[in-house]
Formats: C-alpha cells, structure tokens, sequence
C-alpha cells in the first residue's frame, strides 16, 4: 500500500518545490510510503507510480480535464487503486489564510483569482470557492474570461485584495503580481490546511480499501 499525490505538473522548479514540500508534510503523517505522480508536463506520471495497491489523491483545486479524464486513463482502472476526489474547496481555509497574511483589511474588494479552465464544471468549483471565500467577483488568469487585471480595474475606486487560487508560485501567479491589486495573497502551497485535507482524503478511501479486502 501506498499514497500518490497526483500533480499537474510544471518546469519551475518552485512548483516542484511545493509538490515536494506538501508530499514530504503528507509522509510525516502516514505510515505508507508517499511518491509523486504528475498528471503532464513532468515525469513521473502518475501511470508510472500506480503500481500496486495505493491511494490516489488529485492535489488540484477543481475537477477539469486531467482530473476527470486524465489520471483515471492513466491509473487504467487497475485493481487496489482506489483515487479519491481532488482537494478542490478543502483548500478554501488555507486561501482565506494566506489572504489574511498578505494584509486584508475588512471593507477590501476580494478577486479570487483562478488559472481557469474550459470546463464548465471547474469554472463552477472556481465560483464555489469564490462565494467561500467572500470574493466580491471571479478572474482568470488564462483560458477563461474575465481576466484578473480587467476585473481589478472594474473595482477602483475601492481597495482591492486578490486572493490567489493557485496552488504553486510560476508563471500564473506571476501575472498577480502585476494585475493592480493593492495586495495580493501566495499561492495555497504546503499549507498545515491543506496537507490536513489530503490526509483526510487518504484515510477515507484506506477505510474503503479495507472493508473491500
């Protein structure tokens, strides 16, 4: 038995960074060996790591394509497999306290800002997260309208605090330095919230392992 983390993937090495880091806060909690898996860009895939009886987490913070489709092809409905639902809204906590550390004061328009995606079912968990965190409105980053620094400029006139719904530091969130924003939260990263989160995401699917065995 073992727990894979499955991640998007990215060639900077800061995003890589952060996928160690949450894998490495992970393994000092269970009692099972804890590997990576990439879902693109990078290797391992997850398909690589899938090779007997384990636990697989989607760290992603909403179902679009390699969630729904992607990583299912890639375990190939391999028997002892048991993939959990990703992370998603369980990071909101850990969002509403990155922001509370970037300095949100109270009357701040809030702009959650998102990668974006063009699935219909992803943008809606984007929103979800949104109305979660209090967010006045929604932007994207990339692949979805509107973008970030078009709705920080609709909102001047107010202070306005972006919280940013990414999980790692790169390109996208690099665009958030530079949208306008009077503050600008981190990425959700290797959070204490969000590594409490996957945990329970693994217990809970060991539990179905086990009553299966």
């Amino acid at each position: 038995m073992k727990l894979v983390l499955a991640f998007h993937g990215t060639r900077d090495p800061r995003g890589l960074e952060v996928c160690s880091s949450i894998a490495s806060a992970v393994a000092a909690s269970v009692d099972v060996p804890v590997v990576v898996g990439y879902a693109d860009v990078v290797q391992p895939d997850v398909r690589s790591v899938v090779d007997g009886p384990c636990v697989v987490v989607p760290v992603f913070l909403a179902a679009g394509y390699h969630v729904r489709v992607d990583i299912p092809a890639q375990i190939g409905g391999r028997d002892g497999v048991v993939l959990t639902p990703p992370l998603g809204l369980d990071a909101v906590p850990a969002v509403l306290d990155r922001l509370r550390e970037a300095g949100v004061r109270r009357g701040d328009a809030v702009v959650l800002a998102a990668a974006g995606s063009s699935d219909a079912r992803a943008l809606a968990t984007v929103r979800r997260a949104a109305a979660l965190v209090g967010a006045s409105a929604v932007g994207y980053v990339a692949t979805a309208t509107p973008r970030v620094a078009d709705v920080v400029r609709s909102l001047r006139g107010r202070r306005v605090a972006v919280a940013s719904w990414l999980l790692a530091p790169g390109a996208f969130h690099g665009v958030l330095a530079g949208c306008g924003a009077d503050v600008v939260s981190e990425p959700v990263g290797a959070h204490p919230l969000v590594v409490d989160a996957l945990l329970r995401r693994y217990y809970s699917a060991r539990r179905v392992l086990q009553r299966s065995a």
